[in-house]
């Protein structure tokens, strides 16, 4: 597409509950003869934005949108700037971040909403932008996909074209980390080196595995938090999680959780590991166009229960440092395996965020068979001159 005239695009501030709606479909209306792509819920994308379901807003931090409008006005892209003072400074730099990018296949339209947001983002005191981000937690509208493009994405994953990364780096913005999706067959045995390890865990009384259990919910949150923090905390990638934080994610699980897709690891009745996967719902959020009113839930109930799901999204694993190393990853896997394979109810595993600065859970996840079938970039562009962009630091 020829770049378009300057005077004819219309750049339009999209801020507060009037513009949700023109914001919105500036993402929708780009994806009309896409196959793969599954409009998400318009609630999920909202309550980024909403202070009443995100509390960083509560707690200051600050975001603008933008339409920008062709000489008919037709939304023909969007984009958000925020800063965040959980993310501040990632990477040595006082960063900041824009997400929600859509945009027709044309520069001079991208550089218009970039231009927007980084002069946002400069007046701000920002040294750094990354991108495409979350104003939230990484586990879900994060990255701009790279590779992958003939499969529809798991649930809150981002989905684009692929010339959205030239409208990156063409601006000039460069890789700050890949990542990875990896694929795994549900019904493929577990490789015997990991039996092998996980052998001498399983023969040791002090450690025990077991799922999820509802009436247990309280005590989950503790653990997930406990083994969270311990495992990443001390990482620039991420943040401290509270109990109050992990007790609220699995709140809102609860409605579609399997029981058995989630595993906790102990050692003396202490956390140590976790394994948390999820039914991939978006394989019926497809069929609902976005909404989801008393109808669509009705439709959402009745999908689960005909078993219209049968992929798994992988979120989270993790093992407190102190037991790494030592066969717990494959104990965790193992005993997940024996009572999940035998179900015959999923298909495949989508392990859904492996970050390249994490050689480790790169060399398990490759380990135990799986493919990678995604790949997503997180960009990062300098905002001031002189100053080394530099990528994201690799977890020892």
């Amino acid at each position: 597409m020829p770049d378009m005239q300057r005077d004819t695009l219309q750049l339009v501030d999209a801020d507060g509950a009037a513009a949700d709606k023109s914001f919105l479909d500036a993402g929708n209306a780009l994806y009309k003869n896409d196959p793969y792509f599954i409009r998400p819920f318009d609630h999920d994308i909202l309550e980024v934005f909403d202070p009443k379901k995100n509390k960083l807003l509560r707690a200051g931090a600050s975001v603008k949108r933008w339409v920008l409008l062709d000489k008919n006005g037709k939304s023909i892209g969007r984009i958000a700037a925020f800063v965040n003072s959980r993310y501040l400074f990632s990477g040595g730099y006082k960063s900041g971040g824009i997400g929600f990018f859509e945009c027709v296949d044309d520069q001079h339209a991208a550089n218009k909403l970039f231009d927007a947001a980084t002069e946002w983002l400069r007046n701000k005191g920002m040294q750094a932008v990354d991108g495409p981000i979350n104003l939230g937690e990484r586990d879900k509208w994060w990255g701009c996909l790279a590779e992958g493009f003939d499969d529809s994405p798991t649930y809150r994953m981002n989905y684009n074209p692929p010339y959205y990364n030239e409208l990156f780096t063409n601006y000039g913005f460069q890789t700050y980390f890949d990542q990875l999706v990896y694929e795994y067959k549900v019904d493929e045995p577990v490789p015997e080196k990991f039996y092998e390890r996980a052998r001498r865990i399983e023969a040791n009384p002090r450690y025990s595995f077991d799922h999820f259990r509802k009436k247990r919910l309280d005590q989950h949150a503790k653990d997930l938090a406990d083994i969270y923090n311990a495992a990443w905390g001390k990482h620039e990638h991420f943040k401290l999680m509270s109990k109050e934080q992990a007790l609220k994610s699995f709140q809102q699980m609860l409605p579609v959780m399997d029981e058995k897709l989630i595993w906790f690891g102990y050692y003396d009745g202490q956390p140590i590991a976790f394994f948390i996967m999820l039914p991939d719902f978006n394989q019926i959020v497809k069929k609902l166009n976005g909404k989801l009113g008393w109808w669509e839930k009705l439709l959402f109930k009745m999908h689960l229960m005909i078993g219209s799901v049968d992929r798994i999204q992988g979120l989270l694993f993790g093992v407190v440092p102190a037991h790494q190393g030592k066969g717990v990853e494959g104990a965790t896997i193992i005993a997940a395996a024996k009572v999940v394979q035998p179900l015959k109810k999923y298909k495949s595993l989508e392990m859904t965020w492996v970050g390249d600065f994490n050689p480790k859970m790169i060399h398990m996840v490759e380990g135990l068979g799986a493919t990678v079938t995604k790949r997503y970039k997180t960009y990062r562009l300098m905002l001031q001159p002189g100053l080394e962009f530099r990528r994201a630091a690799v977890i020892d």
